[in-house]
């Protein structure tokens, strides 16, 4: 079944990324800002994935990836001209992670 015809979960999420590992860009479109106390956008494109040196469970070991426990976080499809991948989003912030396709 493709990724488009899926209801995509966290752990379709995390499939997604251990899939794809070496072929992951992202797009973080915002993020928590403490200074106003809320979630601020950013300004960014999409660029290939960087990963970090502890797996955290949060992070799934990429920079710019949050995810929060339980089920508040949301998963979309996504897909544009050149790639597919997952837009996630919960109260810390949203972001992109892709393949080209």
């Amino acid at each position: 079944m493709k990724l488009a015809e899926k209801k995509i979960t966290k752990a379709t999420f995390k499939s997604f990324l251990n899939k794809n590992k070496n072929e992951l860009y992202i797009n973080v479109h915002s993020t928590f800002n403490g200074m106003i106390d809320c979630v601020d956008t950013v300004e960014h494109n999409m660029s290939k994935a960087q990963y970090e040196d502890t797996l955290n469970d949060n992070t799934c070991g990429i920079k710019g990836v949050w995810l929060v426990s339980g089920s508040r976080n949301w998963f979309t499809y996504y897909s544009d001209e050149i790639f597919e991948g997952i837009e996630a989003s919960n109260c810390c912030g949203s972001f992109t992670v892709a393949r080209i396709k």
